[in-house]
């Protein structure tokens, strides 16, 4: 890598941009977007790398970018249905009204449906009922929204579509539903139980001060359903687009495009106020992370990526198992600080680089240290992952509590390593030479 001006700007706007968004003076999507432009005017990137032109693709994920409106759009119809509001009450009053069961119910949750849709779907549908939860019983769901954005990205490491980077290591590589069930869902578990017991340690003094709320009780939930049509198709739509991200590799068809058809067909049959829905799209993070994408970009165009990548297979000698190691820990790191799906973007053709260099070895070991830590290590940040993002825009826009980069990072950055010391012990025993 040359130290030439093109990459003193492009590294010196991505620090100055990353050190305003800890620092909370400006809202992070403008920064994101200023960052952006002065890479095109300074001549760092074009605008046609930015976005993309013809035949390029352009640093700009549109996969993420359209799986996020579309699933936002799904989201916002079925909210007019009153079915978060009757989930709500219904695992509240399961729980009893207990905060301290509620807290852990609601982390199970959202760990499963992160593995069976993905983990931002899932933040985009538990961030909203939590919310209600929280207002009856009279407590901060900053905690909760934490706990809830941590276990989503433990719960989508387990499957293919769980979480948007093994869906690009699967695009990229033989490896199917099967195989990232068999190799990673076993420390998903382990994980999430550790978890549990940790995050109910850490807030015990916020579940224990809760008292459990009797007019949870009492609350009917059938009475929450206001639109049974709109809910029955608005299910049968959503049911399609998850048969749809099972069944995306045999349609050749990404998951962006499924979640807007889904979109696109219920806006249709759904007779909705359409210009109401995009009022409930949560606009400046699909922003947030077209500027993030581009800042990413100047780093990709001028190669600090790919040297750092380089670097770590120099100093491996080539060797896959501390290759592997290297690989998981860097990818955490970098995941925490540069959102992971960039990341991993860049990590796939250089493993296959690995592999070619190595006389086409097996490097399956690789690719299942690549998916641990991108996905674990997307937790350290509020920036680290789609979900993350999306779960603190949504508490900020839906409650008067915001969750500010400084309170995530205390709770989730020592939590996301531990969870990485326990991935690396599951590495070493299970996952090499498997």
């Amino acid at each position: 890598m040359v130290w030439d001006t093109p990459t003193i700007i492009a590294v010196s706007l991505f620090i100055l941009s990353y050190g305003i968004i800890v620092t909370e003076k400006l809202h992070k999507t403008i920064i994101a977007l200023v960052g952006a432009s002065l890479l095109i005017v300074f001549g760092v990137i074009t605008q046609d790398e930015a976005v993309g032109h013809g035949s390029a693709e352009g640093y700009i994920d549109y996969n993420t970018i359209g799986l996020l409106l579309g699933m936002m759009i799904l989201v916002t119809i079925i909210k007019q249905t009153g079915l978060f509001e009757y989930i709500a009450i219904k695992q509240a009053k399961m729980a009893k009204g207990c905060s301290n069961r509620i807290f852990i119910s609601f982390m199970v949750i959202t760990a499963v449906l992160s593995a069976l849709l993905d983990n931002v779907t899932t933040i985009i549908v538990m961030v909203p009922v939590t919310l209600n939860i929280c207002r009856v019983l009279g407590v901060s769901p900053v905690p909760y929204v934490i706990a809830e954005i941590f276990t989503s990205n433990i719960g989508g490491t387990a499957t293919l579509i769980g979480d948007p980077p093994n869906i690009m290591i699967g695009s990229g590589t033989h490896l199917d539903f099967a195989d990232f069930i068999y190799n990673l869902t076993p420390i998903v578990i382990v994980t999430l139980i550790i978890c549990l017991w940790i995050f109910k340690i850490i807030y015990r003094k916020d579940l224990n001060n809760a008292k459990c709320s009797i007019e949870l009780l009492d609350l009917d939930e059938s009475k929450t359903i206001t639109d049974r049509t709109l809910l029955i198709k608005s299910l049968s739509v959503m049911g399609l687009v998850i048969i749809g991200f099972f069944l995306h590799g045999a349609l050749h068809l990404e998951s962006a495009t499924i979640a807007m058809a889904g979109a696109a067909i219920l806006l249709t049959i759904g007779k909705v106020d359409v210009e109401k829905v995009l009022d409930g799209v949560e606009w400046t993070t699909l922003f947030f992370f077209i500027g993030l994408f581009i800042l990413v970009g100047g780093l990709e165009k001028v190669g600090v990526l790919e040297y750092l990548a380089e670097l770590t297979f120099d100093v491996t000698e080539g060797d896959l198992f501390f290759t592997g190691l290297a690989i998981l820990w860097i990818s955490a790191i970098a995941s925490a600080f540069v959102d992971n799906i960039p990341f991993v973007a860049t990590m796939i053709p250089m493993i296959h680089k690995l592999s070619e260099l190595s006389g086409g070895a097996n490097v399956d070991f690789l690719w299942w240290c690549l998916a641990l830590g991108a996905c674990f290590g997307g937790n350290g940040t509020i920036i680290g992952a789609s979900a993350n993002v999306i779960g603190s825009d949504l508490l900020r826009s839906g409650s008067d509590y915001n969750l500010s980069f400084k309170s995530y990072f205390k709770v989730a950055f020592p939590m996301m390593l531990l969870t990485m010391v326990i991935a690396t012990i599951y590495a070493v025993i299970f996952l090499w030479k498997s």
